[in-house]
């Protein structure tokens, strides 16, 4: 059904082109014309200008009524033919990575048969380009539509890792100031508001839509339930789980999130001293494979020299 969808849109575009390319034809002529006839040269050029400026207009509009006509037929027909529970999936992805360009489950799918469309068309025609030999092309193509499969979930959970990232880095900051606020007297949801006013990040704006859920009428628990879907982290787990569990139990909220604060700060700490240690062991390879060659070529290759002029001869 997809490949009918695109060729009865190749084959419209080829139409439409060509009949706008005869109009212009046309139009020239007659505007060559009509100075050659003796008209004042600067009338001409405006009335040229304007004329297409308006051809430019409508034939944007045109094109564009065609093709958001063409995608919404296309997102219909992937939209009955989608089972719920795939859409939920990707919605849920989507959601932990932030909804990138406002997509939807529908958008993802269509971006992901752009690219299985798209990028074996685009290497069959490069290597046909250079003259590659025919299995060499079979296996480029192969390859480029195993990767328009892939890509689209890679680049997706590329955007989730990094996401995660930016929200652990600003963890221990938005726990000192919920911890600072809560101290100072304020209540937990008045300590969350001053920390969404004061900061600007993934969990300041994941906190900021926890309380428009409990201001719509949402029960705290699952507003806060709400931020462990959309952040896949083991940290913002364990950080809700405490503050619902001493909620629960009736514990001051002070002292846990002073706790947690401290856990968290501790596990910083441990996650940098690793990646110190792990530096070392990144830098061999490097070292080993392109820093020390380029030394012996320097330091043992004028010696070497020396010794086959003096050997040789």
């Amino acid at each position: 059904m997809i490949l009918y969808v695109a060729f009865f849109f190749t084959i419209t575009l080829v139409i439409y082109s060509f009949f706008m390319l005869r109009r212009e034809r046309k139009e020239k002529i007659e505007k060559r014309i009509s100075l050659i006839k003796g008209e004042e040269k600067k009338q001409a050029d405006n009335e040229i200008i304007n004329e297409d400026n308006e051809d430019k207009k409508q034939s944007n509009f045109f094109l564009k009524r065609w093709i958001n006509f063409l995608v919404f037929k296309m997102k219909n027909i992937f939209k009955r033919r989608m089972k719920e529970k795939k859409i939920a999936k990707i919605e849920m992805k989507l959601i932990q990575a932030g909804r990138p360009f406002n997509m939807t489950p529908i958008d993802f799918r269509l971006f992901q048969v752009a690219c299985v469309l798209l990028l074996p068309t685009i290497s069959f025609i490069n290597f046909t380009f250079y003259g590659v030999s025919a299995n060499l092309k079979v296996l480029a193509v192969f390859t480029a539509f195993v990767n328009g499969l892939i890509l689209p979930h890679l680049l997706l959970k590329s955007r989730i890792k990094k996401r995660n990232n930016k929200a652990l880095r600003e963890l221990p900051d938005v726990l000192d100031l919920l911890t600072v606020s809560l101290e100072a007297g304020l209540g937990f949801d008045a300590a969350l508001k001053k920390m969404v006013s004061k900061n600007d990040g993934v969990l300041a704006n994941e906190f900021k839509h926890c309380l428009e859920e409990i201001r719509l009428g949402k029960v705290r628990r699952e507003a806060l339930l709400g931020i462990k879907e959309r952040l896949d982290l083991k940290e913002i787990k364990t950080m809700i789980s405490n503050i619902l569990q001493a909620e629960k139990l009736g514990i001051g909220m002070v002292k846990v999130m002073r706790v947690i604060s401290q856990e968290v700060r501790g596990q910083r700490k441990q996650r940098a001293e690793e990646m110190a240690m792990k530096a070392p062991i990144k830098m061999l390879f490097p070292l080993i494979f392109f820093i020390f060659p380029c030394l012996f070529i320097v330091l043992l290759g004028p010696v070497l020299i020396g010794f086959f002029e003096v050997f040789g001869g």
